[in-house]
C-alpha cells in the first residue's frame, strides 16, 4: 500500500539515461539512423512519441514505405535502398507479403529492441531542450504519459528525425517553411499561387467484405455534400488504404500547428466518403461492405525544413549533380500537391521524374548553426521543390543511415558533425556506408583490409550469356517492350529473337543507350532496324553495326505492331532486365513525360519492367555471348547492377555452383561477409499491396562454407537476406575458402554480389 500526506506540489517521477547519440523520432529514418549507429557500436537513446515505431508507415498511419523505386514506373533500375533498411523491407516480404502494416510494427520493433546499444523510449514526447551554449544542444527533457514518467537526456550528440523539428526547433536551429520562389535557387518548378506554399496531410482508411448486408450511418460531422471534392466521381468501393493518398488537405495552413484542426477536417472526408460509396446507392457492391480502420493521426507530408550547409535543389535533382560528399540517394519525382488538396480542382499530384537517382551530400544532414545537432528524414536541408522529391520514406531512411553512421564516427572520435566533411573523413564515412551496404551512386568501395582484395578468385562455372531460351509465353506486342542487355565496350553481338505473325508486315527495332551510362533511360538512338515479318512464326536475325563506346546496358526495343507476337523465356538472371513502354498512372508515368512549359525537367520516354511473375526476358540467342558476370566483380566495390551486372553468376547447368578464394599462405579469418542478390529493383512496398513471393528468386537460400582442407566451417539455411554477416568465434585458418551456393529461391541461376574476408 502507498499513502502520502497532502502536498503543495510534486513532481512526476524522472529517470536520466546519458548516451552517446539522442535521436528524437522513431519513424524510419530515426529508426534506421539508431539501428546504424548502434551497431557500429555507438550508445543511442531513441525518443518516440507514438506507441510504436515507423511513422508514416506505421500501422497508425499505413503508408507503403516507396524511394527511388517509384513503384517501378520509373527508369530508375536496382534503386531499392540498400542497408539496414533493405534488410527491414525484406523481412517484411518474408513475414508479410499480404502487407499487413501490425506485422510491420513488430519488425521494426524486434529490430529495435534486439540492439543493446539502444534506450528505446516510446510514447515519450521532448518538450524541452536545454543548452550549453548558443551553438550546442546539452540534454532534452521528455515525459511518457503511459508510466508519467520525466526524462531527462543527454549526449554529446542529437538527431532530430521527429518530421515537424521539435528539438531542431526548440534549439534554435535555422529553418524554413514554406516554398522559395524561382529568383532564390533558379528553380523553374517553383510553384505558383494556386499550387500553394505546403503539402498537406492524408489520412487513410481500411474497408473490408463482410458477406453479409451491413448499413452505415455517418456521425454528424461526416461531410454531407460529396460534390465538394471536384474529383469525387472517381471514389469506388474497390480503392481503398493509401491508394487514397489524395485524401489531403492542409496546405493552406500551418502544418506544424494546425494539425489538430486538418485532422479533423480529413475525418470528415473520411466519413462523408464511405457515407457516398455506401448510401448513394451508385456502389451495390459495397452493400456487403464496412469500415475496418480509419486513422487516428494524419500522414504528414512537410512542415519545416532546416538548413544545413547546403540546400538540396531542384537542379541537383534533375541534372544529378555529383557531390564529394555524397552519402545517400534520392530518385522519386518533383511530387508537388495542389495546396487545397483533395478540394481542388486540379490533379492530385504533379509528377516529374529525372533521368536517373541523384546523390544527396552529407552536408544537408547537419544544421549549419547548432554545431552538434544531425537532422534526418523530410526535414533535412532541402528546398520546397527538392524536398518535394527527397521527402518520401525510402530515401529518408537511406539517409538516416548515413546519419546514424556519422554519428558513429563522431562518437569514435571525439567530433562534431561538420568535422567530418574534411576529405579524409568524408571518405572515411562514405567507405563505412558502403560496407554496410549503402548504396551510393558513383562510389565504389575499397576497403584494404578485406583478404578477398589479395585472393585468387575461382569459380566452378562462369555464365557466358547466349541465350535465353524460348520457353515462356508468346505474347503480341500491343506495347512495345525491349531487352536490357549488359555489354561491354566494343561492337553489338548478333542478336536472334523468335516471332509469330498474324499477315506480312515489318517490325521497328530501336537499339539505344542512356546519355549516362549509370542511367537506364533509353534517350539515345544508336541505331534503328526495319525487319520484314513473313505471316506464320520465324526466327529473326538482328545485325546492329553500332559500337559500343563504354561498359554500359543496352536496350533492344521493339515497336508495337498488333499483327506481331514475341517469344519469351522463363529464364531470369541477375542483372539482365525486360522493359515496356507502358502506362503507371500512379507515378504519372503515360509512356512519355513531355512538360509543356520550361520548368526545367526534360522529356523522356518511361521503359519499366513489369512485377513477377509477369516481365519475363525476350527469349533471344546472343552471338558472342556476353561474358559480364565472372568473380572478379565480387570484389569491384559496387553490390548491385549499375551500367554493368556487378555480380558473379554461375551457368544454370551448374549442379554445384562454387566461389573459391585462395591465398598462397594461411590466412586467419574470423569474419566474412557475403552479399546475395535481393533484386535491388523490386521496391517492395510494405503495405497493401501483396507480393507474388516471399523470398526474391535471385537469392541464394542455403549456402555452406569450407576450409582448404574441404571441412565444413559454416552453413546457412532459409536465408532471405542480401547481406549476410558470417563471425567465427574462433578465427579459422586457412589458405582458402570455398563458397558452395547450393539452393537458390527461385528459377534462377545461382548469384553472388560481393565476398569481403577479415
Amino acid at each position: 500500500m502507498i499513502r502520502e500526506q497532502a502536498t503543495d506540489k510534486r513532481t512526476p517521477k524522472t529517470v536520466r539515461h546519458d548516451a552517446d547519440l539522442i535521436v528524437v523520432g522513431g519513424g524510419l529514418s530515426g529508426t534506421c539512423c539508431a539501428v546504424t549507429a548502434a551497431r557500429a557500436g555507438t550508445r543511442v537513446v531513441l525518443v518516440q512519441d507514438r506507441p510504436v515505431l515507423g511513422g508514416n508507415s506505421s500501422s497508425e498511419v499505413r503508408l507503403w514505405v516507396l524511394g527511388a523505386t517509384s513503384h517501378m514506373g520509373n527508369n530508375n533500375r536496382w534503386a531499392r535502398e540498400g542497408g539496414f533498411i533493405d534488410e527491414v523491407l525484406l523481412e517484411n516480404l518474408y513475414r508479410n507479403p499480404e502487407g499487413n502494416p501490425l506485422i510491420f510494427d513488430t519488425i521494426l520493433l524486434e529490430k529495435v529492441i534486439s540492439e543493446p546499444n539502444i534506450t528505446l523510449l516510446l510514447n515519450t514526447a521532448v518538450y524541452e531542450v536545454e543548452k550549453s551554449g548558443p551553438e550546442t544542444i546539452s540534454g532534452v527533457k521528455a515525459f511518457c504519459t503511459q508510466n508519467s514518467t520525466a526524462y531527462e537526456l543527454t549526449a554529446p550528440l542529437f538527431c532530430d528525425a521527429s518530421g515537424d523539428g521539435v528539438m531542431a526547433f526548440q534549439a534554435g536551429a535555422a529553418f524554413r517553411m514554406g516554398a522559395e520562389s524561382t529568383e532564390e535557387f533558379g528553380e523553374k518548378f517553383a510553384p505558383t499561387a494556386e499550387y500553394g506554399e505546403l503539402l498537406g496531410h492524408s489520412l487513410y482508411f481500411y474497408t473490408k467484405d463482410t458477406g453479409k448486408p451491413v448499413r452505415f450511418v455517418p456521425p454528424a460531422y461526416a461531410l454531407q455534400d460529396i460534390t465538394k471534392i471536384p474529383r469525387y466521381r472517381r471514389f469506388n468501393a474497390k480503392e481503398f488504404g493509401c491508394q487514397l493518398w489524395w485524401i489531403e488537405y492542409g496546405g493552406r495552413l500551418d502544418t506544424v500547428h494546425d494539425t489538430e484542426t486538418i485532422k479533423w477536417e480529413l475525418w470528415k472526408v473520411v466519413y462523408g466518403v464511405w457515407n457516398h460509396i455506401k448510401n448513394s446507392g451508385q456502389f451495390p457492391e459495397a452493400e456487403t461492405m464496412t469500415l475496418e480502420w480509419v486513422g487516428q493521426i494524419p500522414g504528414k507530408r512537410e512542415s519545416r525544413r532546416f538548413e544545413g550547409d547546403y540546400i538540396l535543389k531542384q537542379q541537383d535533382v534533375v541534372e544529378q549533380r555529383t557531390h564529394p560528399d555524397a552519402v545517400a540517394f534520392g530518385g522519386w519525382s518533383l511530387d508537388l500537391h495542389p495546396a487545397d488538396g483533395i478540394f481542388s480542382e486540379k490533379p492530385g499530384c504533379n509528377q516529374w521524374h529525372s533521368k536517373g537517382m541523384y546523390q544527396i551530400p552529407y552536408r544537408c544532414f547537419y544544421s549549419r548553426n547548432v554545431k552538434n545537432l544531425f537532422i534526418a528524414g523530410r526535414i533535412i536541408s532541402a528546398s520546397h521543390v527538392a524536398f518535394a522529391s527527397s521527402r518520401v520514406m525510402g530515401t529518408s531512411a537511406h539517409g538516416g543511415q548515413a546519419v546514424g553512421m556519422a554519428a558513429a564516427l563522431c562518437t569514435r572520435d571525439g567530433l562534431l558533425p561538420r568535422d567530418l566533411t574534411e576529405p579524409i573523413r568524408m571518405h572515411e564515412l562514405q567507405q563505412e556506408l558502403l560496407k554496410t551496404g549503402q548504396h551510393i551512386p558513383g562510389l565504389h568501395l575499397y576497403d584494404g583490409s578485406d583478404l578477398a582484395q589479395s585472393a585468387t578468385l575461382t569459380a566452378s562455372s562462369e555464365l557466358i550469356l547466349t541465350e535465353f531460351p524460348a520457353d515462356g509465353p508468346l505474347t503480341p506486342l500491343t506495347s512495345a517492350v525491349g531487352q536490357m542487355l549488359p555489354l561491354p565496350t566494343g561492337p553489338v553481338p548478333q542478336l536472334t529473337v523468335w516471332a509469330s505473325a498474324d499477315q506480312d508486315t515489318t517490325l521497328t527495332v530501336e537499339l539505344r543507350r542512356s546519355s549516362k551510362p549509370e542511367n537506364h533511360t533509353p534517350d539515345v538512338t544508336l541505331q534503328t532496324l526495319t525487319v520484314p515479318v513473313r505471316r506464320g512464326q520465324q526466327e529473326l536475325t538482328l545485325n546492329f553495326d553500332a559500337m559500343i563506346e563504354e561498359p554500359a546496358y543496352v536496350f533492344v526495343l521493339f515497336m508495337k505492331n498488333e499483327h506481331v507476337r514475341l517469344q519469351y523465356s522463363e529464364l531470369r538472371v541477375t542483372g539482365v532486365l525486360s522493359v515496356f513502354n507502358k502506362v503507371n498512372a500512379a507515378v504519372s508515368n503515360f509512356g512519355k513525360q513531355e512538360p509543356t512549359e520550361d520548368i526545367g525537367v526534360e522529356a523522356f520516354e518511361f521503359w519499366t519492367p513489369e512485377r513477377r511473375p509477369k516481365g519475363q526476358n525476350l527469349a533471344m540467342k546472343i552471338n558472342p555471348g556476353i561474358a559480364l558476370f565472372g568473380v572478379e566483380n565480387l570484389r569491384n566495390g559496387v553490390q548491385r547492377p549499375t551500367n554493368q551486372p556487378n555480380g558473379y553468376v554461375a551457368n544454370p547447368t551448374d549442379p554445384n555452383p562454387t566461389v573459391t578464394l585462395s591465398w598462397p599462405d594461411v590466412q586467419r579469418i574470423s569474419r566474412v561477409e557475403l552479399f546475395l542478390d535481393g533484386d535491388f529493383d523490386h521496391p517492395l512496398e510494405t503495405v497493401i499491396m501483396t507480393h507474388p513471393e516471399t523470398e526474391v528468386p535471385f537469392c541464394v537460400r542455403d549456402y555452406l562454407l569450407c576450409n582448404d582442407r574441404k571441412e565444413r566451417v559454416f552453413q546457412k539455411t532459409g536465408n532471405h537476406q542480401t547481406r549476410n554477416t558470417v563471425y567465427f568465434e574462433q578465427p579459422i585458418e586457412s589458405s582458402s575458402l570455398t563458397i558452395h551456393l547450393k539452393t537458390v529461391n527461385g528459377a534462377a541461376p545461382a548469384a553472388l554480389m560481393e565476398v569481403r574476408v577479415y
